[in-house]
C-alpha cells in the first residue's frame, strides 16, 4: 500500500475530544439500551448514541456536563457505566480489560446453562418420554426441588435485572423472564398445595426450568457472537505493537523500549516477522511488507529506502532500519481504527423505528399477557389454562432481536469492509449507495496513478535556460501537495537545477499557483488562469494543441506577465481502471469523468476507458454544480476524487468516495475511504454497502415477524411455554447469527 493519509491528527482529537465513550454492563435487550438512550437524550446539551451490540454508549456533550455526570445517569438507569479516556493505546488497554470482563461473563453463563440443564433435562424426560407413548411422571416433590433450585440459582440473574429496571421506572427483558417463569414455578407450587399427589400432569415446573435453561444458553450464545461481529475492529486494534527497537546514536545497538518513549525523528529496526511499530522512512533495507489487516491487499507489497512504510505492518524477509515520522495516535493505524470504530457506534436511520417500539414493548407484553389471561378466563378456558397462554405471551416476546438488528449488522458490515480496504466512515451511505446512478471520478490520482512526471518543455523565449527555468517552476511550487507541482520538483532534482527562495506563494485551487522570484512574479497553470491574470497566449495556441495532441497535460509559465514556456506531464492511466468501469457499466451505472486538465488530455483518457459522458477544463465549482445538476434531475450520485480540489464535489454527492492515497482534506469530505489505490474497490464498496443494508432489514423484518407471529400464537395456546422459551432464545441468536455471515465477503 502506498502512503496513506486518513485524517488530520488534529481534527481527529478535537472530534474525540468532544465524544464521552462508556462501555455500560447489565444491557440485555433492546429496552435496555433505548431507556439508557432516552434518559441521556433528555438532558439539554447531550446527544447520546447507545449500541448494545457492542454495549457501549457514545455521548456528545455541549451543556457542560462532566464524564461523572454522565456517568450518574447511566448508573441511575441500573446499569454500570465505565468511562473511556486517556490516548488512543490506553483507551484500547481499557477495551481488552473489558472484553476479558465479558469472556468471563460468557464462560459463567456456560456452566450456568450446564448447571441448569443437568436439573431441567430430568424434568422434560416424561414430557419426551410421553411424546413416544411412555406414561411416566415424577414425583411432584421432586420436580419442585430441581424446579426451584433452577428458579433461584439461575433466575437470580434475571430476578437481579428486572428489580433494577423497576428500580428506574422500566421494563426490559429481564421482567418478562422473571414474571413468565415465576407464574409457572407458583402456579405449579399452587397445584401441589391443592391437589397433592393428583397434581401431576398439572405442573409446569420443566416450563419454568426449560425457560430460564434455554434463555441463558441462548445468552451464551448470543454474546460470543456479538463479539465475533467485532472481529475486525479487534484484530486492527491488536496491531499496535507495545515495544520498538530503537537504534542508539551512539553506538550502544538495539534497546527493546515501550512504544511511549519513541519520539518522532528517533531510528527503529523492523526485523523479519516483526510488526512495525510506527509510521516511518525506511532508511536502510528493502523488504516485503504484509498489509492485508490494513488495505486488504492479499499480496506482500515491497517496500525500499525512501518509501514509507506504517504502524501494524508484518515485516518480510528483509530488516530495515525507519525514521519515525509518526507514532501512537498520530498512525495511519491509529486513525483507521477510529475510523472504523465510527462507524460500528453509528445508528442507521432504519433504527429509528425499532427504538422507539422497544421503548414500549415490555409494558404492551404485559399488557397483552393480562389481556390474555382475562380473555382465557372469560371465555371459559379455565384458570390454568389462563395462566399457561398469559405466560407463553410474556416468556415468547423478544425486545433482544430488535436491538440488534441492526447494530450486528453494521459491525459485521462494517468490519468485513474494512478487512477489504474499504473504510465505511458514514454509515447513512449504506442505505443510498443502492441507488446509485452516476459515478463521476477525477483524473489525476484516481483514475490514472497520480504521479505524472515531466516529459516536455516548451521554451518560448529564446533567452529563457531550460534548467533554470525548471529551478524557478520548482521553488514556486515547493510546498504544493498537487502531483503536477511534486513533478515538477523531481525533476528540478534529476537536473540537478537550483532552486531560488521564492516568496509571496499562493495557490489558486484547481488553477494553478504564483510566488515571485528575484522581483519577478512567477505565475504557473491552466491556460484560463494565466488568461486572466493579463497573459497574452494568442501566439501559443498551436504549441498547447500540439502537446494536448500527444495526450500531455499542459501547465503554462509566465513571468512578469509574459508567457515563457509550457510544461507537458504524462501521468500513466492505473491499469485496474479500464476493469473498473466496465464492471461499473455491467451494474447499470453511468460513468463520467470531470477534470481540469485540458479537454483533449480527458478526451483521450475517457475514451480508452469507455466512459459516458467526459467533461475537460472544468473549476472545482463547475465540478460542484454539475454534481448538482445530476442531483436536481433525480439522479443519485457518487464521486470519486483524491484532490483538494475534489473536496467540494466529495462533500456534495450522495456517497463521496475517496482514495486512501489523497489528501486529508478529501478524505474527510468523503462518506467511503478506499485503502488500496485500486479504483475497482468503488464497485466492491457498493456491494458491501448493499450488502449490509440488506442484512439490516432482514433482521428487522424477522425480528418483527418472529414477534408478530409469537405472540398471537402463544396467546391463543397454540405454544407451550417451553417452547415459546426456545422461541425466544433463539430469535437474537439467529438475527445475530444472520448478521455474522458478512464476515464472509471478500471484495
Amino acid at each position: 500500500m502506498s502512503e496513506t493519509v486518513l485524517s488530520s491528527p488534529r481534527d481527529a482529537a478535537q472530534a474525540a475530544s468532544d465524544t464521552l465513550v462508556f462501555d455500560v454492563s447489565g444491557m440485555h435487550c433492546a429496552a435496555c439500551s433505548a431507556r439508557v438512550e432516552r434518559v441521556l437524550n433528555a438532558k439539554p446539551g447531550i446527544e447520546a448514541h447507545v449500541n448494545l451490540a457492542l454495549e457501549r454508549a457514545d455521548v456528545s456533550v455541549s451543556g457542560g456536563q462532566s464524564a461523572d455526570d454522565i456517568k450518574a445517569m447511566i448508573e441511575k438507569t441500573g446499569f454500570g457505566a465505565s468511562l473511556r479516556q486517556g490516548s488512543l493505546s490506553e483507551r484500547q488497554a481499557q477495551a481488552e480489560q473489558v472484553d476479558e470482563g465479558r469472556e468471563r461473563e460468557e464462560r459463567h453463563s456456560f456452566y450456568l446453562f450446564l448447571f441448569s440443564a443437568l436439573l431441567t433435562l430430568p424434568l422434560v424426560a416424561p414430557m419426551v418420554a410421553h411424546w413416544f407413548g411412555a406414561a411416566w411422571h415424577m414425583p411432584p416433590f421432586v420436580q419442585f426441588v430441581l424446579a426451584a433450585v433452577v428458579q433461584v440459582v439461575v433466575g437470580a440473574r434475571f430476578y437481579r435485572g428486572a428489580a433494577s429496571a423497576l428500580s428506574s421506572g422500566a421494563a426490559n427483558m429481564d421482567v418478562l423472564v422473571a414474571m413468565g417463569t415465576s407464574s409457572a414455578f407458583l402456579f405449579s407450587l399452587y397445584q401441589i398445595f391443592a391437589l397433592g399427589e393428583n397434581a401431576v400432569g398439572h405442573l409446569y415446573f420443566e416450563a419454568s426450568a426449560a425457560i430460564l435453561t434455554l434463555i441463558v444458553f441462548g445468552k451464551w450464545l448470543e454474546g460470543r457472537a456479538r463479539r465475533s461481529a467485532a472481529d475486525a475492529l479487534r484484530a486492527l486494534m491488536g496491531l499496535r505493537p507495545r515495544e520498538a527497537r530503537l537504534v542508539s546514536g551512539d553506538g550502544a545497538g538495539d534497546q527493546m523500549v515501550p512504544i511511549e518513549q519513541v519520539k518522532t525523528g528517533d531510528h527503529v529496526r523492523v526485523l523479519p516477522g516483526e510488526v512495525v511499530p510506527v509510521d516511518g522512512l525506511i532508511l536502510e533495507g528493502r523488504s516485503e511488507f504484509d498489509e492485508a489487516l490494513l488495505s486488504g491487499e492479499s499480496e506482500p507489497v515491497l517496500h525500499e529506502e525512501g518509501e514509507k512504510v506504517i504502524s501494524g505492518a508484518v515485516n518480510g524477509e528483509g530488516a530495515v532500519v525507519l525514521d519515525v515520522v509518526a507514532l501512537g495516535d498520530d498512525t495511519v493505524l491509529a486513525r483507521i481504527i477510529r475510523l472504523v470504530d465510527q462507524a460500528q457506534t453509528g445508528k442507521a436511520k432504519m433504527q429509528n423505528l425499532a427504538d422507539r417500539i422497544s421503548a414500549v414493548f415490555v409494558p404492551i407484553v404485559i399488557g397483552l399477557a393480562l389481556l390474555t389471561f382475562i380473555v382465557w378466563l372469560a371465555m371459559g378456558g379455565g384458570f390454568e389454562a389462563a395462566v399457561v397462554a398469559a405466560v407463553s405471551v410474556l416468556v415468547i416476546a423478544c425486545p433482544c432481536a430488535l436491538g440488534l438488528a441492526t447494530p450486528t449488522a453494521l459491525v459485521a458490515g462494517t468490519g468485513a469492509a474494512a478487512k477489504n480496504g474499504v473504510l465505511i466512515r458514514d454509515i447513512d451511505v449504506l442505505e443510498v449507495a443502492g441507488k446509485v446512478t452516476h459515478v463521476v471520478f477525477d483524473k489525476t490520482g484516481t483514475l490514472t496513478e497520480g504521479k505524472p512526471s515531466l516529459v516536455g518543455i516548451n521554451m518560448l523565449g529564446a533567452s529563457n535556460d531550460e534548467a533554470e527555468l525548471v529551478g524557478a517552476v520548482a521553488a514556486v511550487q515547493s510546498g504544493s501537495e498537487h502531483p503536477l507541482a511534486k513533478a515538477c520538483v523531481d525533476a528540478a532534482k534529476e537536473r540537478g537545477a537550483r532552486m531560488p527562495q521564492a516568496r509571496g506563494v499562493t495557490a489558486h485551487v484547481g488553477e494553478g499557483v504564483e510566488g515571485t522570484i528575484d522581483g519577478k512574479t512567477v505565475l504557473i497553470g491552466t491556460r484560463a488562469f494565466l488568461d486572466r491574470n493579463g497573459v497574452d497566449l494568442a501566439a501559443s495556441e498551436d504549441a498547447f494543441a500540439g502537446m494536448e495532441q500527444e495526450g500531455l497535460s499542459v501547465s503554462a509559465v509566465a513571468m512578469d506577465g509574459a508567457l515563457v514556456a509550457l510544461l507537458g506531464f504524462r501521468d500513466e492511466v492505473r491499469a485496474e481502471s479500464r476493469g473498473a468501469i466496465k464492471a461499473l457499466k455491467a451494474r447499470g451505472l453511468k460513468t463520467v469523468l470531470l477534470s481540469g486538465d485540458a479537454p483533449e488530455t480527458v478526451r483521450r483518457v475517457g475514451e480508452a476507458l469507455g466512459l459516458d459522458d467526459v467533461k475537460g477544463g472544468v473549476t472545482p465549482k463547475q465540478k460542484l454544480d454539475y454534481l448538482t445538476d445530476l442531483q436536481q434531475e433525480g439522479h443519485v450520485v457518487a464521486m470519486v476524487g483524491d484532490g483538494l480540489n475534489d473536496a467540494p464535489a466529495l462533500a456534495q454527492a450522495d456517497v463521496g468516495i475517496a482514495m486512501g492515497s489523497g489528501t486529508d482534506v478529501a478524505i474527510g469530505a468523503a462518506a467511503i475511504t478506499l485503502m488500496r489505490e485500486d479504483v475497482g474497490l468503488v464497485g466492491a464498496a457498493f456491494e458491501i454497502a448493499r450488502h449490509t443494508y440488506r442484512k439490516i432489514w432482514q433482521n428487522l423484518f424477522w425480528a418483527f415477524v418472529y414477534n408478530v407471529i409469537g405472540i398471537p400464537l402463544a396467546a391463543l395456546g397454540l405454544l407451550n411455554p417451553a417452547i415459546a422459551g426456545a422461541a425466544m432464545a433463539f430469535s437474537s441468536v439467529s438475527v445475530v447469527s444472520n448478521a455474522l455471515l458478512l464476515r464472509r465477503w471478500k471484495a
